[in-house]
């Protein structure tokens, strides 16, 4: 708050009457802090919101339509029922993945802040927003390597002869068998290719990682140059797109989030129009309706939601914490959600169809060439590339839609951490924030230098494989719990009916108070019951890189209780009172704009001195401990008028 009536009312005239208006702070609420410094006099800058009527959505498209749709989402199905696979996928979606989607918009849109300042809904936990930003840092710094990868191959792809396509070179061994030398000369293949290495994946383990270079992952070696410039452009891309917050990003992914579908399309054109096609897309939807009596399956599709719709990661709070106070959000969570879910059964069209010309030209089954994650964006894919006319053509048009796929994502990561910070801390860095991003881009930008070493590839995979396993997991249900149950699933309704002009019906009430954390609950279990060892190939990892990744995963859960005891350590009283008073929304929860915060929400009034202006100062500078019953009755008196409202 401001040290006088005039500060506040500068503020006003500066900031114009559309935005937040503050009220006058009467002089019995003046702290001595609050006169000191220039700080009364100043006001914080504008927070700013989308430009565009479709910012928010396309945004939130390119975010959760990322680089899982294409090499995750395929594998998964096939290996899991093929076409039965859809029918726990669209289930867990609706269980899980579209009810705590509509949670997340919610929250971020209802206060207008960002992972961690949205806790004052109950700062004891604002751990989780700590824990939220930790995840998405770890990943930030990994996901831009991906992205470097997909930059190198990019570049390769302008060229008339893929460097890929033929054994040879200076980088393959007596194992490369290439498939053309072959059948230029009338043969055929061995019975026995499992001792033999096609072209692709020789050159991206031995030319693009030149993983010969190093033992393991305690040996990194040296950098790889062309893969260290590649991720400086990666950043410095991300940083333009960043460079005004949402104003910029939010033009960006007009085509980010729109190109791919475009290229999408192109490459299913293609793929369905070779031969052996066919053979690949049943492989990849023919139904085993027996793999449903299978838990596996179960998990495996709630896994693919979680992980593909990107919640947990603080992207959609951020996101929505830019709209407008009556955003229809509950419209955008069903286009998004099932935007999705179509999207990554196209895709599967798209790369199971070429996969299907491929095995046909191998004469190989179709599960021998199918496989998951980078294996079929830098190995597979590339070398059926290599079998179509005008390759080089159909190489560049995956990996620039790769490019956009996942810049969006990475766009989300960096607004959520720069957001997050910054509305902590909006007086001094809001007017820097351009500054911020690029202190933040280059801090993330040396993390990442050792995933361009010799063996940065292991060090990926450990961060692929902790950090946003089970922690991000316990952050979604923790958050999911103190929405329902600490702040209270009437009072979530009842600001949702504020921004809405409706209330969630029992369908998203059931989810968020039963199905949602049981499911999540049971993934958490799953995942810790199965847990294997990460492993690369043939490689395993020693155990002190495993001890050290569940370590990784461990102190965003550690981060939990470390906030509740510092929000308890703030309080005044004895511990229990101390747990009830941290546990409360802070009188300056709700609504941003004073013209929104309506009922309940009208919390001060120019010139008032009630017992709510009291209890603001009181729960931001103590010592004012004879109102402390009355704070009490005000909370009272809220809960009230709420159980009154709901009737």
């Amino acid at each position: 708050m401001f040290g006088s009536g005039w500060s506040t009312t500068k503020c006003l005239q500066r900031k114009g009457a559309h935005t937040l208006q503050w009220p006058v702070t009467p002089e019995l609420l003046v702290s001595p802090s609050s006169q000191d410094g220039d700080l009364g006099s100043q006001c914080p800058e504008d927070r700013g919101n989308w430009t565009g009527r479709l910012d928010f959505l396309l945004s939130c498209i390119g975010y959760c339509v990322g680089l899982g749709n294409v090499w995750r989402f395929p594998y998964r199905a096939y290996t899991n029922g093929g076409g039965a696979f859809l029918v726990p996928y669209f289930i867990m979606l609706a269980i899980c993945g579209i009810p705590i989607f509509f949670m997340e918009l919610s929250l971020g849109q209802f206060a207008s802040q960002g992972p961690l300042a949205v806790w004052k809904i109950s700062p004891l936990f604002k751990g989780i927003g700590m824990g939220t930003i930790l995840i998405v840092s770890l990943v930030a710094i990994y996901y831009n390597m991906i992205i470097a990868y997909v930059l190198f191959y990019l570049f390769a792809s302008l060229t008339s002869d893929l460097p890929w396509q033929h054994c040879g070179n200076w980088w393959n061994t007596e194992l490369c068998l290439d498939h053309r030398v072959i059948k230029a000369g009338n043969t055929t293949l061995p019975v026995n290719i499992s001792n033999t290495v096609s072209p692709s994946e020789e050159y991206w383990s031995r030319y693009v990682l030149h993983i010969q270079g190093s033992s393991g992952i305690g040996d990194p070696g040296r950098i790889r140059w062309n893969l260290c410039l590649c991720l400086l452009l990666s950043w410095t891309i991300v940083y333009l797109c960043i460079l005004k917050g949402v104003k910029s990003s939010g033009k960006v992914v007009y085509f980010t989030a729109t190109f791919p579908y475009l290229i999408l399309v192109m490459l299913l054109i293609r793929g369905v129009t070779l031969e052996g096609a066919w053979k690949g897309i049943r492989f990849y939807l023919t139904p085993q309706f027996d793999h449903l009596l299978s838990s596996k399956v179960w998990i495996e599709a709630a896994l693919q939601i979680f992980y593909s719709l990107g919640v947990g990661f603080g992207g959609l709070l951020t996101f929505a914490s830019y709209n407008t106070f009556h955003q229809n959000i509950y419209r955008d969570t069903f286009i998004v959600t099932l935007g999705n879910a179509i999207t990554s059964i196209l895709a599967g069209f798209a790369i199971f169809s070429v996969l299907g010309y491929m095995s046909q030209e191998l004469g190989v089954p179709v599960n021998q060439v199918a496989k998951a994650g980078p294996g079929l964006a830098f190995v597979v894919y590339p070398q059926a590339m290599t079998m179509l006319p005008l390759s080089p053509f159909w190489s560049f048009l995956f990996f620039f839609m790769l490019l956009t796929l996942g810049l969006d994502s990475q766009f989300a990561f960096m607004e959520t951490i720069v957001t997050a910070v910054t509305d902590e801390f909006p007086y001094y860095l809001r007017p820097k924030k351009a500054f911020f991003s690029a202190v933040i881009c280059v801090g993330l930008f040396l993390m990442g230098l050792i995933l361009t070493t010799e063996g940065g590839m292991y060090w990926l995979v450990l961060l692929d494989d902790y950090s946003a396993g089970f922690g991000l997991m316990v952050v979604v249900i923790t958050t999911c719990l103190v929405v329902t149950r600490v702040y209270g699933m009437k009072r979530f309704c009842r600001d949702i009916h504020m921004m809405l002009g409706f209330q969630p019906g029992p369908y998203f009430r059931t989810c968020w108070m039963i199905l949602s954390p049981a499911t999540m609950m049971a993934l958490l279990v799953y995942n810790i019951i199965k847990y294997q060892p990460s492993e690369y190939g043939s490689y395993r990892f020693p155990a002190w890189a495993e001890a050290l990744g569940i370590l990784m995963g461990l102190c965003s859960c550690l981060l939990i209780p470390a906030g509740m005891l510092m929000a308890v350590l703030q309080e005044e009283g004895t511990l229990w009172e101390r747990f009830q008073q941290a546990s409360r929304p802070t009188m300056d929860w709700g609504p941003s704009l004073e013209e929104n915060r309506t009922g309940t929400y009208v919390t001060s009034l120019a010139g008032s001195q009630s017992p709510k202006p009291l209890m603001v100062h009181m729960r931001k500078y103590g010592g004012i401990t004879s109102y402390e019953n009355t704070a009490i009755e005000v909370d009272q008196e809220i809960e009230e008028e709420e159980e009154e409202s709901m009737m």
